[in-house]
């Protein structure tokens, strides 16, 4: 018994030797491939090119936005089945529904120069104008709704409650075609 233990102990030894030298081995062939330098990043020039279509209400963001909302206008127009009377009414509910220069994004860097009570009233003028241009919408809706005959009112009662906050104030987010590749239809009848 003595000698088949020894051997077994010889050969677990052996076995863990040969294994360790080749995982020492095989890791320092690794080392070279470690030590490169990593290949450089791309050029700036070409990131910097196409951050503004890639970053969020950048010209191709705006420009789905747009058309999006064409869309949708174009469905509600056809489902609102509009007489010729009623057309300048819809001309100016759709220009008045139109986003509007959006007011640009307050700097980090700049803003991290003002006091918190500075901060506090820069926040609390851009409060101010995105109530301003909701308030404008939701007018706009309302007068168009008073031109709108009751069938109407009431497709347009559906239609609205279907787009969220995006009917009721012009803007991109909210309803249940957010983020959906799809036109107005594309939604789940309800």
């Amino acid at each position: 018994m003595a000698f088949s233990t020894r051997n077994a102990t010889r050969r677990f030894i052996a076995h863990t030797a040969t294994s360790a030298a080749t995982a020492a081995f095989l890791a320092a062939l690794a080392l070279p491939a470690l030590a490169q330098t990593p290949p450089p990043p791309p050029a700036a020039a070409t990131k910097a090119a196409d951050a503004p279509a890639r970053r969020p209400g950048g010209p191709d963001m705006q420009k789905r936005h747009e058309e999006h909302m064409a869309k949708r206008q174009a469905a509600l127009k056809e489902k609102l089945k509009l007489t010729a009377a009623q057309e300048s009414a819809w001309t100016t509910f759709t220009s008045a529904m139109q986003p509007g220069e959006r007011p640009a994004r307050p700097d980090p860097k700049e803003l991290d120069k003002l006091t918190t009570p500075e901060r506090i009233d820069r926040m609390r003028e851009l409060r101010a104008q995105h109530t301003a241009q909701a308030e404008r919408r939701d007018e706009a809706v309302k007068k168009f709704y008073t031109a709108l005959t009751p069938e109407q009112q009431k497709t347009f009662d559906t239609e609205a409650r279907h787009a969220g906050p995006g009917m009721r104030h012009g803007g991109p987010h909210g309803g249940p075609d957010h983020g959906k590749r799809g036109g107005p239809d594309d939604r789940p009848a309800r």
